[in-house]
């Protein structure tokens, strides 16, 4: 039977992350589900919070999501729900089209959902997987940075018992400082005591479910003192059973405004799901397949749309909660999901008696826990330029919002991409100690042997860098000592030549040929002497002026015995 389920998988491209799996295995998974519900369920009620969503829509999205990643999927650790960072990004645009929890905000949140959805299936059917890279680890950092910092300001208000709620950050802060008198005394003390007791047993008993703890004395104890009445908000009736399944009902104009939330949301969930599966995955020696991913959180997210929810991420804070539990397929979120199905049958009424500050308290500790100081820290002492970039993205997010903070973010890691490309390191072989060669920064005056120069260009030749090669080599052969006979190119970082930059090295060619000088290329590739080829510059440097090692081309331009001058590895 196990061997037949294995071949409809196999054929169908469902249940990877569950099979194959045996009886033990099952039985175990099984138990670090339950084990994983209970230290979740409160953190997707705070997470329906910070979307400004009804909070049993939080319990929606551990449910048929969960299902739909679990069939679809690849993953067999990711926990596919409600995260942080997606319902930040869409809340601070639906804030202005609709009233918070109201019908019309669930809609637009459905139709996000479904948008995000189609667009991580066109990203499967086109194998775009690899979008993900683009993302950079430390703009990463410093955008969850900024996503904690936002969020954390937008619970003070509940956390600290005060009426009203700015959208943007600087005003809630101001928004706080301004009401301060008003401050509801008991609401701040549950605040406090939640946060502090958290914070306590994540340093030193992190697999003590204090937030479901919390949750649970936060209900009995507003049931038999009645917070309402003293001044102590809470939930509200909540809606029992079931999801219902509908269809999102929104006009083409709110779909076209949605269209960027959306369009945000992909590029985060591509972005920290693909990171997450592929921590977990050489953890255990599993393989990777980005694309079946993909395919399972636009099923997750469909799922997600039609049963009243809103955008589910694969979230590496959930993903780490359910490894610690222990969890080893996607047979554990499959046993999370029948545990809230009994939660959302047959205790979800006493959710009304919940506070909203215990809520609060529960998403500003996990804001906290987005602030990596240490990563942060490690990122400054090993590169004090990239920890800029972070910083810089954290402030966007928190100054301009998520929504436009992930676009900075997305742009920042192509621009510091683009710019290693654009202006490269250059090295020239100059003489060191003992005769030997060793490699120096390019720079005029410096030669590498009397009528030689050897010159390394560190990236791929393309219409942007060209000048600065072009530039270059003339700087170093005016600057030179003495005149040089031969200029040898180290092409070993260039694998990519495009018809611009042809052009540029073609005239370079001609232009040293009048003047005397014979220009050589060394540790020339396959691709970039395919390049070479189509684009007419073999023809121009000669057959003689092309190698594959550099010792061939040293032997070309008279150096004896090249292998004693050169410094081992260049």
């Amino acid at each position: 039977m196990r061997d037949f389920l294995a071949n409809i998988t196999a054929r169908v491209s469902v249940l990877k992350g569950v099979l194959p799996l045996g009886r033990a295995a099952a039985a175990r998974d099984a138990l670090a589900g339950v084990q994983l519900a209970s230290m979740d369920i409160p953190q997707v009620l705070g997470y329906a919070r910070i979307a400004g969503m009804p909070a049993v829509t939080g319990l929606y999205t551990v449910f048929l999501p969960l299902i739909a990643f679990a069939f679809f999927g690849a993953s067999r650790h990711l926990v596919v729900a409600a995260d942080s960072a997606t319902a930040t990004i869409f809340a601070s645009r639906l804030s202005t089209m609709a009233p918070a929890s109201s019908a019309e905000y669930a809609a637009l949140a459905g139709m996000v959902a479904l948008l995000t959805a189609a667009l991580l299936l066109v990203a499967r059917i086109f194998k775009l997987g690899f979008l993900a890279d683009f993302l950079s680890r430390t703009v990463l950092v410093g955008f969850l940075a900024g996503v904690g910092v936002q969020v954390g300001i937008a619970m003070l208000g509940d956390m600290l018992g005060l009426p009203g709620h700015a959208a943007r950050s600087v005003d809630q802060v101001m928004l706080v400082v301004r009401e301060a008198a008003q401050i509801n005394v008991p609401t701040f003390a549950i605040s406090l005591l939640v946060v502090v007791a958290t914070l306590t047993c994540k340093r030193f008993l992190p697999r003590a479910p204090v937030p479901l703890i919390a949750v649970v004395a936060g209900i009995a104890a507003s049931d038999v003192y009645g917070f309402a009445a003293h001044g102590i908000s809470v939930l509200g009736p909540v809606a029992g059973g079931l999801p219902p399944l509908r269809m999102p009902s929104v006009t083409w104009m709110q779909v076209l405004d949605l269209l960027p939330v959306a369009a945000s949301c992909f590029v985060m969930i591509v972005a920290q799901s693909a990171a997450a599966s592929r921590v977990f995955a050489e953890r255990y020696h599993e393989s990777v397949d980005t694309n079946a991913d993909l395919l399972g959180l636009a099923a997750a997210n469909a799922a997600a749309a039609f049963s009243g929810a809103f955008v589910v991420n694969g979230s590496p804070t959930q993903t780490a909660m359910a490894d610690r539990a222990g969890t080893r397929s996607q047979f554990a979120q499959l046993a999370f999901a029948a545990v809230v199905v009994v939660v959302l049958l047959f205790f979800s009424r006493f959710l009304q008696y919940l506070p909203h500050c215990i809520l609060a308290s529960i998403v500003f500790t996990i804001a906290i826990g987005l602030i990596n100081l240490k990563m942060l820290s490690a990122i400054r002492s090993e590169s004090p330029g990239e920890f800029a970039l972070a910083v810089f993205t954290a402030a966007a997010v928190v100054l301009i919002g998520v929504e436009h903070g992930i676009l900075v973010a997305v742009a920042l890691s192509l621009l510091r991409h683009v710019r290693h490309s654009y202006r490269p390191h250059t090295m020239i072989l100059a003489p060191g100690g003992d005769g030997i060669w060793v490699p120096v920064p390019a720079v005029a005056g410096i030669q590498t042997a009397p009528g030689l120069i050897v010159y390394r260009f560190g990236a791929d030749l393309f219409y942007a860098n060209d000048h600065f090669f072009v530039e270059d080599v003339r700087a170093l052969i005016d600057g030179a000592p003495s005149k040089p006979r031969h200029f040898v190119v180290d092409a070993g970082a260039i694998t990519d030549l495009d018809y611009s930059a042809a052009r540029s090295v073609g005239e370079l060619c001609e232009t040293l040929k009048r003047e005397g000088i014979t220009l050589l290329f060394a540790r020339v590739n396959r691709y970039l002497r395919s390049d070479m080829d189509r684009h007419g510059i073999t023809p121009v440097v000669e057959e003689s002026g092309i190698f594959g090692t550099l010792h061939e081309a040293l032997r070309t331009a008279g150096v004896e015995q090249p292998d004693r001058h050169v410094k081992e590895g260049t």
